[in-house]
């Protein structure tokens, strides 16, 4: 069986790739962009099957069919929830919800092995798909956080958050009053339940909301620096590889 995945975030597509590989499935290819998966497609042979994420750094998905006719079939990766899904469940093998539970994964796979699946269009209805992401009400992004504060907790608004950071293994939220929360999540997931209009990740360590951006400056390799309004420990800096796709969602 040939599979590849088509994940924009690498640390996902590489823990997606060594879960799999506990399952005696080789991926043949880790793809992390619309564009390098039309010209993936164009110069192989199309595998049995796609780990397909949704939303990538440069668009959705989709649009890599709207160029290429897939002749696989596809278990969609995604942080949508099971409402927003429902046409997903009649077009494609599966789809699972991040983060991936291996249990989900192996019935997943299990799943399309019975199915076998000949190598020719699934003709999912990707128009239908878009139509349901593209309505508000199908994703209910995450507002508020609770965190500890010794026996106490304290509800933290996305209003009131400066930045998301990780340090010494652990995620934190630091508001504008210059306070830091330990939240009990990672970056992986933040990035998936935020809405990406008002947050971006901007590297491995950090995601900001547009509010915040006090000022951006230009840094050394080609990157760029964030000055936030009280976020002073270390420089907030976008990657090099996310300053095309920041300066699209700056807008």
């Amino acid at each position: 069986m040939t599979t590849i995945i088509i994940e924009d975030e690498k640390p996902a597509a590489r823990l997606l790739q060594r879960k799999l590989e506990k399952l005696n499935i080789v991926v043949g290819a880790l793809l992390h962009s619309v564009e390098e998966s039309i010209d993936w497609f164009s110069r192989n042979e199309h595998p049995d099957l796609i780990f397909l994420d949704i939303q990538l750094s440069d668009g959705l998905s989709f649009e890599i069919f709207e160029k290429v006719e897939i002749k696989s079939a596809i278990i969609f990766t995604t942080a949508y929830d099971e409402y927003a899904l429902r046409a997903f469940k009649l077009n494609s093998i599966d789809y699972l919800l991040k983060p991936i539970d291996e249990e989900d994964l192996e019935v997943a796979v299990d799943k399309f092995q019975a199915r076998i699946p000949k190598k020719e269009s699934l003709k999912i209805d990707f128009e239908e798909i878009k139509k349901m992401l593209s309505n508000p009400f199908e994703k209910n992004y995450k507002k508020r956080f609770t965190v500890k504060i010794g026996q106490h907790l304290k509800v933290i608004s996305t209003d009131e958050v400066e930045c998301f950071f990780s340090e010494n293994k652990g995620t934190y939220i630091h508001t504008f009053d210059n306070r830091n929360y330990l939240v009990e999540s990672t970056l992986e997931i933040l990035e998936q339940e935020l809405d990406r209009k008002d947050f971006y990740r901007i590297s491995r360590k950090f995601i900001i909301p547009m509010k915040a951006i006090k000022e951006i400056v230009l840094y050394s390799n080609s990157r760029l620096k964030v000055i936030l309004p009280s976020y002073i420990d270390e420089d907030v800096i976008v990657s090099r590889e996310k300053v095309p796709h920041f300066k699209e969602w700056l807008g």
